[in-house]
Formats: structure tokens, C-alpha cells, sequence
């Protein structure tokens, strides 16, 4: 497949480390395009993802943006991760230069049906949930997006009869608006507070997720938390069919539980998979992931059979309340994505043993405040890190009142942290890394974060 983009300068703006800006240069590279990738970043910070673009004509310009690559370009490729107000983004608006982003550009050229997944917590899981339970139909399934693999790269090789599985952030929903494109079916896993460090209010914030939904026809499909109380006011602005899940009530048209089983009641049809003992992953939240996976799946062709092995040998994602080890009768569990209050929160409950929790991080305006009262509640110590953690300290010994637990410590490193959490530690307890913030202040991202957390396990 060719497309016209041979001879075209292209500006990358942004490699980032999470593979957007490396799928797109990679692609323009492949394509014939005079590319150019800038960041703010120096070669040594991007040397993971520079790596990867070995071998392909591709000139940098790090440590910085410089005008002329926002003037005298065709096309300037922004990553979500760019403030929407950069002065360089108007310099190439000035110039009357196009400007797209990795994820719009995917929209208009894939071939194949798209299942969009977004939500505040839980999408990751649900996006490769789904891919999971489609790849077991033997059709060819592709799995990408936010999730950390852009799939532009893989575009030469997608078919019509294929199907994407597809994760979206708030800031890849936001610009693909502007595309007037949904994907064919759109599951919505909850709305709570997230990013209000660069959206203007949560108003703004829910705007952008309702990008998924706002475009789509009359043969689409939203698969929506019943759950959740936002997205209950959401079925009013759905022009596809709306489809909901729950994890509490039983539903006329949907998917829900009922005992063991999980039932899929679509079009009259009610389909029953007798599984939820044998559902690996942890938490009612991830149970909630299970049933929007189930439910885009069967949308997508899955039938029973394909449905029952996906979700009991899956056993969830690294750095997503991911178990490491036991050790001494302590299980750890490292939850380092949980980069919001709301998906520390599902962590923190989903245990029924003592938990030991590190937290804290990065401040993105997010409120603490229910955090803090589930700290108080169900965990026995607490020792927190980073920017937030006088902030969430606060809160908790507001919220526990007089009662002794838990324990709350502030410790200026990581090491500390995990050194504290271990001797606090006895058989039968739980000691989970969900820090509820982002990991910025302390980390180059999430992924680093969890990895430390894991390497100074398997030390012990």
C-alpha cells in the first residue's frame, strides 16, 4: 500500500519514550518522507527509542524545537505529550502547516473495524483483555494504541477482515475530535478525575473522552460502566447502540454476573459463561474490565469458548497489581500504573489481607481526599514519597482520626521506602507498590518505577 507521503518534510515533534514517536518516524521513514524528530530531551534520555529508528534517514534536532522545522514543514506530527499551547505549535499554524498526530493519522488510513477503549482507570487491561479473547477466534487482531505500541508501523500488513483493539488517552481523543471519527465500537471503562495538570477543568477532561462516542453512526456500539454514575448521563449523546456493563446489577440488555457465570444479553440472546471463580486478575474493578472485554469481543465474532479461555489464563499486565513474589509469606504486588487516586483505591480493596502500601508521587492536581479515607480503612501502614506525600499524610491522619492504624512514613527515596514497607512486613500481609500519582518527580515514567520496585524484591 502506498501512500503520498514521499518527498513530504515531515516534523516529528516529540519522540517520547512510550513508541508514538517512534511508530510515526518510523512510517514517514518507510514512506519516503524527509523526516525530522525533535525534542526537548537530549539523545542520551531518547537513547531507548533512537535505537530503535536505527538505520533509517531520519535527522535530529534534540535538546530543543528550532522555528525553521515548524515553518518549512508539510506536516507537523505532534505527540500527545506536548502542551496544547506550545509556541511552536502556532508557529506552524502561522505558516498554514498541517498539524496531525500519530493517532489521527491511524484513524484515516486503517482498514480494518476499530475497538476503542478509554476510561480514567482500567483501560490497558481492557484493550489487551479484548485483544486476547479475539486472538483465540483465529482472526487476525492487532493490539496498540496508548497502551505503549503504535500501530502505523503495521498498517502495510492490516486487512479488511482484521480487527484493531485500540487504547485512547484523553489527549489522543481530544485531537482526533477534530477528525469527526469514533471508532465502530467504543467501551468507556469510568470517568474520575485525571490530567487536570493539562486539561483546564474535568469538564474539558470528559469533553475529550466523549470524543469516543460522539462520532460514531447508528451501526455502532458504546459499551458503557453501569457502574459508573458519569457514564449513566452519558446515553443521551450516544448515536450508536448503547450497550452497559455491570459488576452489581443484573441488566436487560448488557453483560453482567450472575453466581459463577457471566451473561451476555444482546439482541434477546443471553449467553452464559460459567468462569468468575476461575478469573485470575484481582478486584471487583478488574472483574468490571472483564465484562467490557467480553462484551467487544462477542461484538467482534468471540463466542463462548473463546471468551472462557481468554479470561481464565489471563493474568494480568506488568505494573498493573501485578504479583512479583512471596517471600517469608509477604506477597508483593507492584501497582505502579495506578497513577490516579481512584485506581489506588481498586488496588487497596481488592485484598483481603493486611496491606503495607507505598504511594505518592508526582502531583497532577488530583483530590486525595477518598484515597485517603480508603488508606485509613484497609491498609496497616502507609509510607509515602515524592511531591504528594505531605499532602496525602495530611488527609490520612485526618481521615483515621484517633485510631492507631496505619502507620503513616515519609521517606525521602525509594529505597527507604521499600526498606520500611519490608521490616514492617509479616507473613500473611501484602506489601503493594500503588502510588495514586504520576511518577515524574522521581522517575522517567511509571514503567521505571515498577521495575525498581520489582528488582529490590527479587534482592531480598
Amino acid at each position: 500500500m502506498q501512500y503520498e507521503f514521499k518527498n513530504k518534510k515531515i516534523t516529528v515533534m516529540g519522540l517520547g519514550l512510550f513508541g508514538g514517536g517512534v511508530g510515526v518516524a518510523q512510517f514517514f521513514a518507510k514512506q519516503g518522507a524527509c523526516v525530522t524528530v525533535t525534542d526537548l530531551r537530549n539523545a542520551a534520555e531518547l537513547s531507548s527509542s533512537i535505537k530503535q529508528l536505527e538505520g533509517l534517514p531520519i535527522s535530529y534536532k534534540l535538546g530543543g524545537h528550532f522555528e525553521e522545522d515548524f515553518i518549512n514543514a508539510d506536516v507537523v506530527v505532534v505527540n500527545p505529550a506536548v502542551p496544547k499551547n506550545s509556541k511552536f505549535i502556532q508557529i506552524a499554524q502561522n505558516n498554514h502547516v498541517r498539524i496531525d498526530t500519530e493517532m489521527n493519522i491511524f484513524f484515516k488510513l486503517c482498514p480494518a473495524p476499530i475497538i476503542g477503549i478509554t476510561g480514567s482507570n482500567g483501560k490497558s487491561t481492557t484493550t489487551t483483555l479484548t485483544g486476547k479473547i479475539l486472538e483465540e477466534t483465529k482472526r487476525k487482531t492487532w493490539i496498540g494504541g496508548n497502551i505503549g505500541k503504535s500501530l502505523l508501523r503495521d498498517l502495510e500488513e492490516m486487512k479488511p477482515a482484521d480487527i484493531v483493539a485500540l487504547e485512547l488517552s484523553s489527549f489522543q481523543l481530544e485531537e482526533l475530535n477534530k477528525t469527526g471519527k469514533s471508532p465502530h465500537i467504543s467501551i468507556v471503562t469510568n470517568i474520575s478525575p485525571n490530567h487536570l495538570d493539562r486539561h483546564a477543568d474535568m469538564d474539558e477532561y470528559i469533553q475529550a473522552k466523549k470524543t469516543i462516542i460522539l462520532h460514531q453512526g447508528s451501526g455502532d456500539y458504546a459499551i458503557l460502566n453501569y457502574d459508573d454514575p458519569e457514564l449513566r448521563r452519558w446515553e443521551k449523546d450516544c448515536k450508536g447502540r448503547v450497550l452497559w456493563y455491570s459488576a452489581n446489577h443484573t441488566l436487560p440488555n448488557g453483560v453482567f454476573i450472575k453466581r459463577n457465570n457471566i451473561v451476555i444479553a444482546v439482541d434477546g440472546q443471553n449467553t452464559t459463561i460459567p468462569c468468575v471463580s476461575r478469573i485470575k486478575i484481582p478486584g471487583i474493578h478488574n472483574l468490571q474490565n472483564v465484562l467490557a472485554a467480553s462484551c467487544a469481543a462477542y461484538l467482534g465474532g468471540a463466542r463462548e469458548q473463546h471468551i472462557e479461555k481468554a479470561i481464565t489464563t489471563f493474568s494480568g499486565l506488568a505494573h498493573r497489581l501485578e504479583f512479583v513474589r512471596e517471600v517469608n509469606g509477604v506477597r508483593y504486588y507492584n501497582d505502579s500504573k495506578a497513577t490516579t487516586p481512584e485506581s489506588s483505591i481498586a488496588a487497596v480493596t481488592a485484598f483481603q489481607a493486611q496491606v503495607i502500601l507505598i504511594a505518592g508521587g508526582y502531583d497532577k492536581g488530583s483530590n486525595f481526599s477518598e484515597f485517603a479515607g480508603k488508606c485509613a480503612q484497609h491498609t496497616r501502614a502507609v509510607i509515602l514519597i515524592g511531591k504528594t506525600a505531605g499532602k496525602i499524610k495530611e488527609l490520612i491522619l485526618e481521615k483515621k482520626g484517633s485510631t492507631e492504624t496505619p502507620s503513616i512514613f515519609m521517606l525521602k527515596t525509594f529505597e527507604e521506602a521499600f526498606r520500611q514497607a519490608n521490616s514492617l512486613a509479616k507473613a500473611g500481609d501484602v506489601v503493594l507498590l500503588s502510588p495514586a500519582c504520576a511518577s515524574y518527580d522521581m522517575f522517567l515514567n511509571y514503567e521505571e518505577r515498577g521495575r525498581q520496585f520489582k528488582d529490590m524484591i527479587q534482592a531480598l
